[in-house]
């Protein structure tokens, strides 16, 4: 199990790897080994996440997720394969993090009387300076 919170655990079957060529450093490595990493995490499918924590992890993927639900990581910025791997996998974690942060409601707001007559004078004060400035152009 890989622990995520003190609440959310994902078991480590639900995580799939595949390696694949890197594009990243390493010389003639590049052409020979499969350093990259692909990680997969299916999203919609995972009995780990809580429903809301799984909304929000959908909406932070963006282009990451597949029509089908499933989250894709490409890690390649090591030449080790391990290194590859341990950055995919602390990404999904610090990904699933963020998700279980609840966002804050938006309290409705009205400017104060003051602020209101401040930018009407402001106002004003602007609209006097250009029709100023139009008499001048036409003189």
């Amino acid at each position: 199990m890989i622990r995520v919170t003190a609440s959310i655990a994902i078991d480590e079957s639900e995580i799939e790897e595949s390696f694949v060529r890197s594009s990243g450093p390493g010389g003639q490595n590049v052409n020979k080994v499969s350093s990259a990493v692909q990680l997969r995490f299916d999203v919609r499918r995972s009995p780990s996440l809580p429903e809301d924590v799984r909304r929000r992890l959908e909406r932070l993927a963006g282009k990451r997720l597949t029509k089908e639900g499933v989250l894709v990581l490409v890690a390649q910025t090591h030449r080790a394969q391990e290194r590859n791997r341990a950055e995919a996998l602390e990404r999904l974690i610090d990904l699933i993090r963020a998700a279980t942060v609840k966002p804050k409601p938006r309290t409705a707001t009205r400017p104060t009387l003051a602020s209101r007559k401040r930018r009407l004078d402001a106002k004003a004060r602007r609209s006097k300076i250009k029709r100023a400035r139009v008499v001048r152009d036409e003189e």
